[in-house]
């Protein structure tokens, strides 16, 4: 298999990666050949991935919006995957010029790709860390550069958490990030479930199996277990709710009935 340009040497383009799994659905060109083969057989089990994909960024697009209009200008977004249209930085830089963006993400290819559509941008910056290691994040150059940790902060977490296993201790990891907040900053989040997909669970389950084949495990958790990460915040209303349901642009009885699969919510601190 041929390398391109845009993939770095350190990465094994044999080995499929879930932010370029995402690329794909999302019908980005950022993918390989064992990439689109982990999504189409993820997709026999659950055919409207592409669909649930769309809503979540469509979801975050909308929350961004609300959280500039609320009046924040820092946007924190861990496992913000490869770049496509409507970034954070994009949308928040429409609604509030001069707003300031830090990705994170520990896939190379998501940084590298990031690096590059950042390039020659004053107002935002991407960290190669892991969301379990907050530390790392808050004291990275870029975030110490760009952020603003005495005023308020929209965290987004947009489906990320569903990658990491209970084991790591992912409601840790959101307290530690979510203590280093100023009141009135904002936690922005998606989340895999099995609750509100149009298809028996064990089907569904099938999709679930391949991402553990692939060695990156999506767990799929209640809406009770996800409400868990808001502990410590106000939810903004209409609360926690299927993605097409947040504050939505249109009439959500229109969107594709898979869209409704999982969680979306912005919680406030006080």
């Amino acid at each position: 298999m041929e390398r391109p340009a845009w993939a770095p040497r350190s990465i094994d383009i044999s080995v499929p990666s879930v932010s370029r799994i995402y690329d794909f659905y999302l019908g980005g060109s950022h993918n390989f050949e064992v990439d689109r083969e982990a999504a189409r057989k993820a997709m026999e089990f659950l055919p409207g991935l592409p669909k649930i994909m769309q809503a979540n960024r469509a979801f975050m697009r909308r929350a961004v919006r609300f959280a500039a209009a609320e009046g924040i200008d820092q946007f924190l977004d861990i496992g913000s995957g490869i770049p496509t249209f409507g970034n954070v930085h994009e949308v928040a830089g429409r609604s509030r010029p001069g707003a300031r963006v830090v990705y994170v993400d520990h896939d190379p290819v998501a940084v590298a790709h990031s690096e590059a559509v950042l390039a020659g941008h004053d107002d935002a910056d991407v960290v190669a860390a892991d969301l379990l290691k907050p530390r790392e994040i808050l004291s990275s150059p870029q975030v110490e550069r760009l952020i603003d940790l005495n005023r308020p902060v929209a965290l987004l977490l947009v489906a990320i958490l569903h990658f990491v296993e209970d084991a790591d201790d992912p409601y840790a990891a959101v307290a530690e990030l979510s203590d280093a907040l100023a009141p009135g900053s904002l936690l922005v989040l998606t989340h895999a479930s099995y609750e509100g997909i149009p298809l028996p669970a064990e089907r569904a389950g099938g999709a679930v199996d391949v991402y553990k084949g692939i060695r990156h495990p999506l767990i799929m958790r209640s809406r009770d277990e996800i409400a868990r990460f808001f502990e410590g915040y106000d939810m903004v209303e209409p609360g926690l709710v299927p993605m097409p349901r947040w504050r939505p642009e249109g009439v959500p009885e229109d969107e594709d009935p898979y869209a409704f699969s999982g969680f979306a919510g912005v919680g406030r601190t006080a």
